[in-house]
């Protein structure tokens, strides 16, 4: 997910007449400095990394830290939930007449072209595709990171650019500092799809972005213990956002040379609060009542919404994978069947698999920038005044 970087985007809020210019204002009255709400983005955001370090506990005390991830751990954290939440794009696009009918050219010509583009490049080689993937996963999933500290800006009216070039500083430290050090240690015992997709570089870059990575967030915690002590301005979204990546993208690339610590630590952070915020915006789309049996229904139907959400996506990330297994990978027998035989067109078939993936990521640079879709923007605001 990603969302517009200008200062002046990030100002949903507009300032009351009493500002000052340059000034920043913090919690305006009678706004919410949650996007959703307290127990759903602590939940979405700090329960996330909980599960995450809990199942590497786990992994530790059955012995698997140092094996390829566990069958339990590839279903339940990367069928589930890595696969899976890339179809929820479809619930912000493709299921949404008006959504889709608004560009319907960015829509149709994303997938089209990811297939097209994906079949040139596994036609110079599976390692050029599989790396070029690779590089534009790991973009995605940086600058998801960066997207939900741009939210958190906004819904706070955080304007400031000392503050935007501080909170950008420690995102993109807390994210790329690890994959600087998975570069300059290669080779990992994991890998981001598959052996060897990442290019060495010279250890000499992690000496230096190493002394970067500490002062970035350094900067990072010590202006929001000042600005929290001695001016009361919090914004606990922002900073749990900052502390659970920082974290977990330690823990899962730095700390740990295991394909499992990797696993865990960083799929679940990313996928489980884009399903929130994407479940979020497609249900906030259906009309609620105001009368006491309209309430009742509502909490029957946020339950039904749910579980169509859910098994939607679950349905088609096991579909795409069962078309992997047997036709690429075949590592599953036992949960997919048997496998085929498709050497001859490998080429468009590994193309036309992964563009749902592409298309999610090239999807989310374009559906989550406010200034692009009034919708959300309006969304954003409402937020302040009423809880998921």
């Amino acid at each position: 997910m990603t969302t517009d970087a200008s200062t002046t985007d990030l100002n949903i809020l507009p300032p009351p007449p009493s500002q000052r210019a340059g000034e920043t204002i913090v919690n305006p009255a009678g706004s919410s400095v949650w996007l959703f709400s307290p127990a759903v983005d602590l939940a979405a955001f700090l329960g996330s990394a909980a599960v995450s370090l809990l199942l590497l506990w786990l992994g530790a005390a059955r012995h698997v830290l140092h094996d390829d991830a566990p069958d339990w751990t590839w279903i339940s954290v990367v069928l589930l939930v890595d696969v899976a939440h890339v179809y929820a794009t479809a619930f912000r696009v493709y299921f949404d007449p008006s959504e889709f009918a608004r560009r319907r050219w960015l829509y149709v010509l994303t997938p089209l072209l990811g297939f097209l583009i994906g079949a040139a490049l596994f036609s110079e080689g599976e390692a050029v595709f599989w790396r070029v993937l690779a590089y534009l996963a790991v973009f995605h999933f940086v600058r998801q990171q960066y997207g939900w500290v741009a939210l958190y800006r906004s819904k706070c009216g955080e304007t400031g650019r000392l503050g935007a070039w501080i909170d950008s500083a420690a995102v993109y430290a807390a994210t790329c500092y690890p994959l600087i050090y998975w570069h300059t240690h290669l080779p990992r015992r994991f890998w981001w799809f598959v052996d060897q997709d990442f290019s060495s570089l010279p250890p000499v870059i992690d000496r230096i972005a190493a002394p970067v990575y500490v002062a970035c967030l350094g900067a990072y915690f010590v202006r929001a213990l000042v600005r929290g002590i001695f001016q009361r301005r919090f914004n606990p979204g922002k900073d749990v956002v900052v502390v659970t990546t920082a974290l977990c993208w330690y823990v899962g690339i730095v700390a740990y040379n295991s394909d499992y610590a990797f696993t865990v630590t960083t799929v679940i952070i990313h996928g489980v609060p884009y399903f929130v915020l994407v479940y979020w915006y497609w249900s906030a789309l259906k009309p609620q009542g105001s009368d006491q049996n309209s309430i009742a229904s509502a909490k029957a139907g946020t339950w039904r919404r749910v579980v169509v959400f859910l098994a939607t996506v679950w349905l088609l990330a096991y579909v795409e994978e069962l078309f992997w297994d047997r036709g690429v990978w075949h590592d599953r027998g036992w949960l997919f069947g048997t496998s085929w035989q498709l050497s001859r067109w490998k080429m468009f078939y590994v193309a036309l698999l992964a563009v749902p993936q592409i298309t999610h990521y090239v999807l989310d640079g374009f559906i989550w920038r406010r200034r692009a879709n009034p919708r959300f923007s309006r969304m954003i605001v409402k937020a302040q005044r009423s809880d998921l």
